[in-house]
């Protein structure tokens, strides 16, 4: 027989310890299930983390080239001016390199028409040889060109290729007698031109280049020697449709201006931008430049490549009539609204110098403010500014000494230091002379010429102190061969380059700058939303 027991109500003691062990089981419960709740992984969806990087394919290296100086018809304004032919004894000469690897790979160069039509070649596409050379491939070009044009070089090895062209114009007669170069730099989204005037008999040409497939449509900022107030008519929203070229008189937008900043920002396709500056002092040919992009705004900028004139002679010629701007001058633009206190450092060939207008100026917010480099000894210098506001510089220049002769001038524009692999063509005419600038510390620059065989040579080395300003001057010949461009890499300290050209007769000067050498692959962040 099954015994069934019954059970006894529990006590009250009872009852309360066992309430209470409960509701400590059920809170101890809640917090077990809140432990483990934060304890279950979250899908990585949901996950806080940086944006993924996505390789970016490396496209071509591209060189856009201005064409060779025009002279305007007439006084147009803004838009679409009409040219005529400059001179009777006008030339021009594109010279391009295409560097190859150590392992001997070799890219595709072009030189083409704005529009795409191929001019030359510099260089066929070569993979890299079973066995690699004693020495890096190099291929030259050199010809006319009669209008804007390319340097495309394909990309090699997983890297953009190393190569560069430089534009070269010159006439010995004509309202625009002189000597204008100009690197033929890449196409970008956002530009700074420095060194324009549209005083009278000033005139400045802005050439705008769009060379790829996207239409762009470009934004034009302008800073004169006072705060020019809302933007010009015309200014904005300028269309530069694929594959082409479009000029404007700068006068048009700012006339009557000493000195004139201008900010190009394209939206869209990148553009090349360069500015065409001419002088005319009565029938009397006052120089030709080509203005082509300077380093955006920093707190410190250095131009090198500043050759400067005999003092008591350039003061005479610039005290006369019509020839006030003949003389040396440091160019800041400051696109903020506050002033800049800009500190001005010269140092030449045997170290820094004392400027005798001072070291300390103060350049107005929204203009541009022109520092004079007269009263210094003739010779080679370069030029550190630096100040605690953002500012953009050039330096203009003028060779030649009297008022009854054409003189020319030049501008050098403030570029970012050197690094390694710059290409330099050189070209083969006149007085070439490489310029490097030190301002701290010390480095070291190594120069390779190369031939316009395409072969690379032993290469020259500076040693090159802080505070110094180095030259190395293009000989006529290496191993019987005429150097046309040279392979420049530098270390150490920061080093500034640039490159100064002058005429096998009469008074031409022009200072094209070094280009930014090649990268290497490139990645951008990648967010996905909704």
């Amino acid at each position: 027989m099954t015994r069934v027991s019954k059970l006894k109500p529990a006590r009250p003691k009872l009852r309360r310890a066992l309430g209470a062990a409960a509701g400590a089981a059920v809170r101890a419960g809640g917090t077990a299930l809140v432990v483990a709740a934060g304890a279950i992984p979250e899908p990585a969806s949901l996950k806080a983390a940086a944006p993924p990087s996505v390789d970016v394919p490396v496209g071509q290296t591209v060189g856009v080239c201005p064409g060779p100086a025009e002279l305007l018809e007439g006084t147009p304004v803004q838009g679409d001016p009409q040219f005529s032919p400059a001179s009777t004894t006008a030339s021009s000469q594109l010279t391009a390199a295409v560097l190859g690897e150590a392992s001997g790979a070799m890219p595709a160069g072009t030189i083409s028409g704005v529009d795409g039509s191929v001019l030359q070649k510099v260089s066929d596409g070569q993979p890299a040889p079973a066995a690699p050379p004693a020495a890096a491939p190099a291929a030259v070009a050199t010809r006319t060109t009669t209008a804007p044009a390319l340097l495309s070089a394909s990309a090699l090895e997983g890297r953009p290729s190393s190569a560069a062209a430089l534009f070269r114009y010159s006439a010995t007669d004509g309202d625009l007698r002189g000597l204008a170069a100009a690197a033929c730099a890449a196409p970008a989204n956002d530009l700074w031109l420095s060194g324009a005037s549209t005083l009278v008999g000033r005139t400045s040409v802005l050439y705008l280049t769009n060379p790829t497939t996207t239409p762009a449509t470009v934004n034009l900022d302008f800073y004169g020697d006072k705060p020019l107030g809302q933007a010009p008519a015309g200014s904005r929203g300028i269309q530069v449709p694929p594959r082409s070229t479009k000029s404007f008189v700068v006068g048009g937008f700012v006339p009557g201006q000493r000195n004139i900043g201008v900010h190009v920002r394209s939206a869209g396709g990148p553009v090349a931008a360069v500015i065409q500056q001419s002088t005319l002092r009565g029938l009397t040919a006052g120089g030709v430049e080509f203005l082509t992009p300077v380093g955006a705004p920093s707190t410190r900028q250095v131009a090198s490549a500043v050759e400067l004139q005999d003092p008591a002679a350039a003061a005479s010629l610039s005290a006369k009539n019509g020839f006030d701007d003949a003389k040396a001058a440091l160019q800041v633009t400051v696109p903020g609204a506050a002033d800049a206190v800009v500190q001005v450092q010269v140092f030449g060939t045997n170290g820094p110098v004392t400027l005798p207008a001072g070291a300390v100026f103060t350049a107005k917010a929204g203009t541009v403010t022109e520092i004079p480099l007269t009263g210094l000894p003739a010779g080679m210098y370069s030029v550190s500014a630096s100040s605690d506001v953002s500012f953009a510089a050039s330096v203009r220049m003028v060779k030649g000494l009297k008022d009854s002769e054409p003189i020319d001038f030049a501008v050098a524009g403030a570029q970012p230091r050197l690094g390694d692999g710059h290409v330099v063509p050189v070209g083969d005419e006149g007085s070439r002379t490489l310029v490097f600038a030190v301002p701290d510390g010390r480095a070291k620059v190594t120069a390779v010429p190369i031939t316009a065989d395409g072969k690379r040579h032993a290469a020259a080395t500076l040693d090159i102190a802080g505070g110094t300003t180095a030259t190395l001057a293009v000989p006529d010949q290496v191993d019987g061969a005429k150097p046309v461009a040279y392979s420049v890499s530098a270390s150490g300290g920061a080093v500034y380059g640039g490159l100064v050209l002058e005429g096998a007769d009469g008074n031409g000067l022009s200072t094209p700058a070094i280009l930014p050498a090649a990268g290497g692959r490139q990645s951008v962040a990648v967010t996905l939303g909704y």
